[in-house]
């Protein structure tokens, strides 16, 4: 295991990502002053996003069936804990987009090559509203 998105394991078996790419803002609004440098505040963090790009094989490496369970579950609109493959909980984030190319095709125009990239944004994981849960009944998908 790589790490998991809710009950969707990343792996060879089923999504292989290349690269974990993470971004983190922190918000310091300025106001403008007469006569003095703009006056800056601290509000706290702000936007934490990820980014993870790879490339999928089908029969090889990796499952078509895997991007469109990613995609069934962002239809739910919820946010998924996140675990890496260390066991480190890295919170609840949310799928807010998935692309995908496919190239190298057979002659029936079926691809032998996809690569995606699937970014996600961390929510408050406090509002458990937001949670995935069973009750969605996306588990039986997975």
């Amino acid at each position: 295991m790589m790490m998991s998105l809710g009950m969707f394991v990343f792996s060879l078996e089923s999504l292989a990502y290349q690269q974990l790419q993470r971004q983190t803002d922190w918000r310091h609004p300025s106001t403008s002053r007469i006569g003095a440098p703009p006056a800056s505040q601290f509000l706290g963090r702000g936007e934490d996003e990820i980014t993870l790009p790879g490339v999928l094989f089908p029969g090889l490496v990796g499952s078509v069936r895997s991007l469109d369970k990613l995609r069934d579950m962002a239809d739910t609109g919820a946010a998924w804990p996140m675990v890496d493959g260390n066991g480190y909980v890295l919170g609840a984030w949310v799928i807010v987009a998935l692309s995908e190319t496919r190239a190298e095709f057979f002659q029936d125009g079926t691809a032998r090559r996809y690569e995606f990239s699937l970014k996600l944004k961390r929510v408050d994981e406090r509002r458990v509203d937001q949670l995935g849960s069973n009750a969605s009944g996306l588990w039986g998908l997975l």
